[in-house]
C-alpha cells in the first residue's frame, strides 16, 4: 500500500461514506467551488490503478467502489506516522501529545480507563 495524495484521500474519503459512487456523485459530495469533472475522473483512474478503488462498467459509464477499506488505510498511515516521525514508539508519540497538544486531564482519564480495560 502506498500513501495517497490529498486529492486522492478527498476522493476516497467520500468513496467509503457513499460506498459506491459515479464520478458526478463524487463531485456533488465536494466543497463549493466544485473541481471540474475530468480532474476527479482522473483522480479516480489514479485510485483504480493503485489498487484502492474498483469499479463497474454499465457501456462507457463507471460506477466505483472501494477495495481498500478505512480501516485498512487507517492502519497503514497511523504506522506510517509512527515510525516516521516517533520512530515507533507508541511511548514517545503518546508523550508527545501530552506535552505539546495539552491533553486535557479528562481526556487522559479516558485514555487509562482504555488501556485498563485493554490489560484486563
Amino acid at each position: 500500500m502506498e500513501a495517497l495524495t490529498k486529492a486522492e484521500e478527498k476522493v476516497m474519503q467520500i468513496l467509503w461514506s457513499l460506498k459506491k459512487a459515479f464520478v458526478k456523485e463524487v463531485i456533488e459530495k465536494m466543497d463549493d467551488p466544485k473541481p471540474p469533472y475530468n480532474t476527479i475522473s482522473s483522480v479516480v483512474r489514479i485510485l483504480v490503478e493503485k489498487g484502492f478503488v474498483g469499479y463497474k462498467a454499465y457501456g462507457r459509464t463507471y460506477e466505483y467502489f472501494p477495495k481498500i477499506s478505512k480501516l485498512q488505510y487507517k492502519k497503514f498511515t497511523f504506522g506510517q506516522m509512527l515510525r516516521n516521525y516517533f520512530d515507533g514508539s507508541y511511548e514517545t508519540m503518546v508523550s508527545y501529545m501530552v506535552d505539546e497538544e495539552q491533553i486535557s486531564d479528562s481526556e487522559i482519564t479516558e485514555i487509562k480507563k482504555i488501556i485498563d480495560k485493554k490489560s484486563s
